[in-house]
């Protein structure tokens, strides 16, 4: 197998380029992590950006008999994303989306997460039908591959029964476009054999009434255990049934490079109720009442899931005084007007009147509430597998049971995971539906372990299929996980027959073999995942992946996920890998995990347990620090005004040389000396700041209002590019502007020496940057009379550190918010009749100010633009200027967001501001530009 991969490896290299072809032990051990509980080292890891490309690699590994396993978001739970053959990964630019009849349907690759494809429909109040958990990470090509359904009513609006077309590419590489009628005929003169195969399949189903009918009662459930029959009854033509065939076929029947699919409405007005119950019988019994009434979703919590998220800002006290086997439901409601609303809450009360609830049940349609509770809910996979003992393995279970046993099967299922010592399980899914999941810790470094697990599964097993007829698997899909005990659940008969369906598709079994359908009665207790403890501050990731779709570095090197699971891998004794491969993992790791990680912390927002994957990555900088680096730190700490005015008189000769050279020569200039000094020479772009003015602190009026500004220092040392318009420094320009307000400006003591340490910090100089923040922090609160007078901060980078780290008698603002604070019933506002760009800062994400950026720029002009595809720019600091492809691979999306009638760019942090020049091609500068230009002094307006 293994020279087969490399004549493989060679073939497609020659057609993609070395680019998408990964062999590096890094590459292949970060990308070949999921959020599953197996681990498999991929030896090849191919990354494909459109069809034709992924029709190569299939033609190639046919050619070469070698497996092949597809991966687009890696949220997949059942082990079916992973190999240890060849990964072939959705890239970046296989992700297509095409909204039709007013967001009734929508055509998407399956690059595109699921979040952003119903961010695109809300605008139409439309959304697709699957709602799994992790929608807003996962990707369209895992989401039908998987037959996901969620929170929403799982046998309706799942992948299955909301599809209407595909383009498919088959094992040998032939392309099917199921809407096409050209192609389907052209399908069925070549493949007859296998069409004729599908068909003899349903003939037999047909002529057996008993199986027939177990195929039509099992599908009344949610069913992801093994392929989907219900196709072989639903269709009569063997292209529809082929193309549902695919829904849930977790890629061992072919690969699905484009998906129509039915939408469904996005009701404008939504409520949600938490209620407690006594016990999870109770809570149970909701589920008939509740079918009965326009409920949108039935979330089941047992007591030991509410405890894991019960510290969480925003949620009931109450949480935390529940008696031990309560249970919670979190019930929504949704409608297309308020008093439809109402009257839709007011039925699930009275439904629900006659069960026992501990407290009165009341609905909220608070946008914060409700936002939190359904943050809370799906993230609560993560949050619970984070309250896990060390060393512990986390492992999820997914079944369904019919709604009228669902009160007498929960109870024995929580019975069931006493008697094997998982008396810590957490248990939680989806009421409507009768799914539950639940998580199982055990540690199987105790030899006793493993063999108890074995025995909880068959026990599991048995317990699903022949107590309740339940279901095995309903969403999570097959994987490895339940592999083994497909034909326990659906008979030899129909088993036999899903057999016949992989034969018939994948005759070589090229397609992600031993998922789905294995041989092996053990496959689901091997290459269980080590999550070993490695640091406090990642220790309680479980490599779910719902960090990666924010990280700048996602489309470069490593991604959050990727960082620590490979980080863990370095600090913990983890037996499968090799002395050499750990060798070569370390050295990888210097710039694929510690110096292209942007530290932007932005991960930690989409963590449903917050991991700040940068604060490890700063860490591990803080360690490697030596002795003369802390020196020269400290040095440049002590003397900052002088560094700052070097690093002044530096950006001014650069500017004398841009007047004096052509582009182009500054360009070649430019990288010459970026390279040779080994990167440590910032990287010159047309968009370099020249010097900026010195600050002018003498303040203009005398008045009773008073603020205290503080210019940050990379604006006191940057002005400025060649191509703006206007010439003032933002240091002048905010004092204008505040001047025009009327404002008396006091500014801080030895201002040329004052930094938040943020700079040091990001570089591992801790102790530097605590210092110069401690400076600072004196300073503003003797200048704001110890709290007496606002501070304004013009970075909301520096800002952000300030506010997390500073005296809390300090009132610090950026400019967004202290414009909209402190300005606007001050000036008259006049919208300029122009088209801008709004860059929301990674600092400003954080203090939740993305649509106050938006709010602000709508009072200064017509049109603003806030692209939805671009996240944090990458620049990282000062870091773009030393490793601009981390800006650059950032940004990728941005320039064909901005559209020829925008005339600027506008943000809040100076460095960002120049990648974003860079990479659009349009002046970005500061808010406070747009605000200046756009107001006027009220008093003398009047």
């Amino acid at each position: 197998m293994k020279s087969n991969i490399g004549f493989f490896k060679k073939q497609i290299t020659g057609v993609l380029g070395k680019e998408q072809v990964c062999s590096q032990y890094i590459d292949r051990y970060a990308k070949g992590t999921d959020a599953g509980f197996y681990r498999l080292v991929p030896q090849l890891v191919v990354l494909v950006n459109s069809e034709w490309e992924l029709q190569e690699v299939i033609k190639a590994a046919s050619s070469h008999f070698v497996a092949i396993t597809f991966k687009a978001g890696g949220t997949s739970l059942s082990g079916q994303t992973i190999t240890d053959s060849v990964l072939v990964e959705i890239g970046p630019e296989f992700s297509q989306l095409n909204i039709l009849d007013e967001g009734k349907r929508i055509k998407v690759q399956p690059g595109v997460r699921g979040g952003f494809a119903n961010a695109q429909l809300a605008r139409y109040g439309y959304k697709i039908g699957p709602s799994p958990a992790s929608i807003n990470s996962a990707k369209i090509g895992g989401i039908v591959a998987n037959n996901a359904s969620g929170a929403s009513y799982g046998i309706i609006t799942n992948s299955y029964n909301t599809i209407e077309a595909m383009r498919i590419v088959m094992a040998d590489g032939t392309l099917l476009v199921t809407d096409d009628k050209a192609s389907c005929k052209n399908f069925q003169e070549t493949h007859k054999e296998l069409l004729d195969e599908l068909l003899c399949i349903k003939q037999q189903l047909e002529n057996d009434p008993t199986v027939y009918a177990k195929i039509q009662s099992k599908y009344q459930l949610k069913n992801t255990t093994g392929y989907g029959m219900n196709a072989f009854v639903d269709f009569d033509d063997p292209i529809d049934i082929l193309m549902h065939l695919m829904v849930g076929s977790e890629g061992t029947l072919g690969f699905i490079s484009e998906v129509t699919m039915r939408t469904i409405p996005d009701e404008a007005h939504k409520s949600c109720a938490l209620i407690f119950l006594p016990n999870i019988q109770e809570a149970a019994k909701c589920i008939i009442p509740l079918r009965s009434c326009c409920v949108s979703a039935a979330e089941l919590m047992d007591r030991n899931a509410l405890r894991a998220v019960e510290n969480v800002d925003g949620l009931p006290s109450e949480l935390k005084e529940l008696p031990d086997g309560a249970a919670a439901l979190l019930v929504e409601t949704a409608a297309t007007s308020g008093e439809d609303l109402k009257g839709r809450q007011e039925e699930i009360l009275a439904k629900l009147s006659g069960l026992q609830t501990l407290f009165p049940i009341s609905f909220t349609d608070n946008a914060k509430d409700y936002n939190t509770f359904w943050k809370v809910r799906k993230g609560l996979f993560t949050s619970a597998a984070a309250t896990r003992p060390s060393g512990a393995t986390c492992i999820i279970e997914d079944v369904a049971f019919p709604g009228e046993v669902l009160a007498e099967a929960l109870p024995a299922l929580q019975k069931l995971l006493d008697k094997h010592h998982y008396s810590g399980s957490v248990m939680w899914g989806h009421l409507l539906d009768g799914n539950i999941h639940f998580l199982v810790m055990p540690d199987f470094d105790q030899d006793w372990q493993m063999d108890n697990y074995k025995l909880f599964m068959h026990a599991l097993v048995k317990l699903v299929v022949h107590q309740f007829n339940g279901s095995l698997k309903a969403e999570h899909g097959t994987g490895r996980n339940m592999a083994p005990f497909v034909e326990f659940e659906w008979g030899q008969e129909v088993y036999e027959l899903m057999k016949r369906v992989k034969r018939a598709i994948d005759p070589l079994n090229i397609l992600n073999p031993g998922v789905l359908i294995n041989d092996d009665p053990e496959v689901y207790a091997k290459n269980i995942k080590q999550l070993p403890q490695s640091h406090p501050l990642v220790d309680a990731c479980i490599e779910c992946g719902f960090c990666e779709s924010s990280c700048p570095s996602r489309d470069l090197t490593l991604t959050p996920r990727q960082r620590i699971a490979v980080y863990r891998a370095l600090n913990a004794n983890v037996s499968e890998i090799s002395g050499k491969d750990l060798k070569a993992l370390a050295k990888a790791f210097e710039y694929k995990g510690e110096e292209s990680c942007a530290t932007d912390g932005l991960c930690a927002l989409n963590c449903p347990v917050g991991i700040n994957t940068g604060k490890l990555i700063k860490d591990l900088r803080f360690e490697s620090k030596s002795r003369l680096s802390n020196a020269v730190a400290t040095y440049i700490a002590n003397h900052y005004g002088g560094t700052s005015a070097v690093v002044k008189g530096a950006l001014s000769a650069v500017g004398v040389l841009q007047k004096i050279l052509q582009s182009a020569v500054m360009e070649k200039g430019g990288h010459f000396v970026h390279n040779v000094s080994g990167r440590n020479v910032p990287l010159w772009n047309r968009y370099m700041p020249h010097a900026a003015a010195r600050v002018d602190v003498v303040s203009d009026v005398k008045s009773d209002h008073k603020v205290v500004y503080f210019p940050a220092c990379i604006n006191r040392m940057m002005g400025n590019d060649a191509s703006m318009k206007d010439k003032d420094s933002l240091t002048k320009v905010t004092k204008r502007l505040l001047n025009k307000a009327g404002y008396e400006i006091i500014y801080p003591e030895n201002l040329s020496g004052l930094c938040c340490g943020m700079s040091f910090d990001s570089k591992g100089f801790r102790g530097q940057g605590m210092m110069k923040l401690k400076e600072l922090e004196d300073a503003l609160l003797e200048a704001s009379d110890y709290g007496r007078y606002p501070v304004l901060c013009d970075m909301s980078p520096c800002l952000l550190r300030m506010k997390e780290l500073m005296d809390a008698r300090l009132e610090l603002y950026e400019p967004i918010e202290f414009t909209l604070s402190f300005l606007k019933d001050k000036l008259q506002f006049t919208p300029q009749n122009e088209t801008v760009m709004v860059h929301v800062t990674c600092s400003s994400t954080k203090m939740g100010l993305d649509e106050q950026l938006v709010q602000l720029a709508q009072l200064c002009a017509k049109e603003v633009i806030k692209p939805e595809k671009t996240g944090c720019c990458g620049w990282a600091g000062d870091k773009g200027f030393n490793l601009p492809e981390l800006n650059k691979s950032a940004l990728r999306y941005l320039k064909e967001e901005v559209p020829e009638r925008a005339v600027a760019g506008y943000s809040t942090s100076r460095t960002c501001e120049v990648g974003l020049s860079v990479h659009t091609g349009l002046t970005y500068q500061s808010i406070l530009y747009l605000v200046d230009k756009a107001t006027e002094n009220l008093t003398q307006n009047r």
